[in-house]
């Protein structure tokens, strides 16, 4: 039984990792190729490692006779919602590649897009949803946070860390748009659908605007296949799988380790340390990010 309890947890914390990790990833995959057409390639990949999983699993609930036949409305749900995160889902990555491509580095890039753990509640407030007091004070800590990973001593901001500050934005819409078209859809169906859609958004500003060669497809291999696999494929099916078997808030706050891993990675593998200041932005940023997704008192009360 024990074993079985860690099993989510276990998932949850090398889900981190990967996601942590393809920071540094997608840094060096800025080198060779552009972000758009780093982000196709990404995608499309993402997507291909995906379909195995739909079928094995559709395989698997069909041996149990558990497996639902999709109706027009559902198939309708799939295409729609697929869409609709796609086109998020673009904006989000393509801003994300796009600052760590003009120079946010892997360790702050992680901490940055973190900032949508908190953004969420906030954007919720749009949606007639309430947000709890201790949300404001976080907020608060993260713009203390912000402003010391963002801003310089000279009270300039790195453009490139706006693009990341964007992309922490879409994804808490991404979030809140998931979790209105979700409930009904297969999430790994989803999923794959809204790589394939933001794949096929990106061919159009890559043919534009980004020269891609052979040789710097094959030179940024490795990044776009952990990016890829890895990061869209492996650690989001680990996540779906995790997810069953851990308690909520154990999974978001494990999950919100991928940017302590993203600064780890980039130290480890590039050698790249954060500045005294960058440091305690990031200190900052993940106790407010921690301290967020506390349950409340009346919850943990009801649930004793």
């Amino acid at each position: 039984m024990k074993q079985n309890k860690l099993i989510g947890p276990l998932l949850l914390i090398i889900a981190a990792f990967i996601w942590g990790s393809a920071f540094v990833a997608q840094s060096e995959g800025a080198k060779h190729l552009g972000p758009f057409t780093f982000l196709c390639l990404r995608s499309f990949l993402g997507t291909a490692v995906l379909l195995p999983v739909i079928f094995v699993t559709d395989m698997g609930k069909k041996k149990r006779g558990t497996l639902v036949k999709s109706t027009k409305k559902d198939i309708k749900a799939l295409i729609i919602g697929g869409i609709t995160c796609g086109i998020i889902l673009f904006g989000a990555s393509a801003s994300q590649q796009i600052g760590l491509d003009k120079g946010t580095e892997p360790g702050k890039a992680g901490f940055i897009t973190a900032l949508y753990i908190l953004l969420v509640p906030v954007f919720s407030l749009f949606l007639g949803k309430k947000v709890r007091p201790i949300i404001w004070g976080c907020i608060g800590i993260s713009v203390v946070a912000l402003y010391l990973l963002c801003v310089k001593e000279d009270n300039s901001i790195v453009p490139a860390d706006l693009f990341v500050l964007l992309c922490a934005a879409l994804y808490a819409v991404h979030i809140l748009v998931i979790d209105k078209v979700a409930p009904d859809i297969d999430g790994v169906k989803l999923s794959a659908m809204q790589f394939f859609v933001a794949a096929v958004i990106c061919i159009i500003p890559a043919l534009l605007f980004e020269e891609a060669s052979l040789e710097n497809i094959k030179a940024a291999a490795i990044s776009i296949a952990y990016a890829g696999i890895m990061s869209s494929g492996i650690a989001f099916t680990f996540q779906i799988i995790a997810q069953k078997r851990t308690e909520p808030t154990l999974a978001s706050m494990l999950m919100s380790l991928e940017s302590v891993f993203a600064v780890l990675t980039s130290l480890v593998i590039l050698g790249q340390l954060p500045t005294l200041r960058e440091g305690i932005g990031c200190v900052l940023m993940f106790i407010a990010i921690i301290v967020a997704q506390l349950p409340e008192k009346k919850a943990v009360a009801k649930a004793e």
